[in-house]
């Protein structure tokens, strides 16, 4: 499902909103615990998106992408069958070739914390899988919705 998302270059709107259909669930109808990276995973390439940043652009014309190197998730409450997602993002640490993201996942309907993920990803230079910098006006991106956030 595709998410909420301004029409604006670098206006992100948060939270993204997914909803759980039965690829996503196990027999029972609980989402299987490999999916909340997925949906984790979707709305990180949506939040870059909305900001701006395609990801194929960046990896053909900029020589740059993105690896997770870490991810901490706990769960909380099961997300089922047909629930609405509700997926925010905040930056924890922002360096020059690698960044925090602190995510929570909430059911829309009652707004039930059912997951948290951080995780820890690095900018690689696409051609050799080493560590680059990341471009600079996507880092200057981020730094604009760090300040957002701690306004709010």
């Amino acid at each position: 499902m595709a998410a909420l998302m301004s029409d604006l270059p670098g206006q992100v709107e948060s939270p993204f909103r997914y909803r759980v259909y039965w690829e996503d669930t196990d027999a029972g109808g609980v989402v299987y615990h490999a999916r909340y990276l997925a949906f984790f995973e979707r709305a990180r390439s949506d939040w870059l998106l909305a900001m701006g940043f395609p990801q194929v652009p960046m990896r053909r014309e900029q020589n740059r992408l993105f690896v997770v190197r870490r991810v901490d998730t706990r769960y909380i409450m099961p997300a089922r069958l047909e629930d609405e997602l509700e997926i925010t993002i905040g930056v924890e640490h922002l360096r020059a070739a690698s960044l925090t993201f602190s995510q929570r996942m909430v059911r829309a309907r009652d707004g039930e914390l059912l997951a948290t993920a951080r995780v820890d990803a690095a900018c690689l230079a696409a051609d050799r899988f080493v560590p680059a910098r990341m471009p600079e006006a996507l880092r200057a991106a981020i730094q604009r919705q760090q300040y957002k956030q701690e306004a709010q």
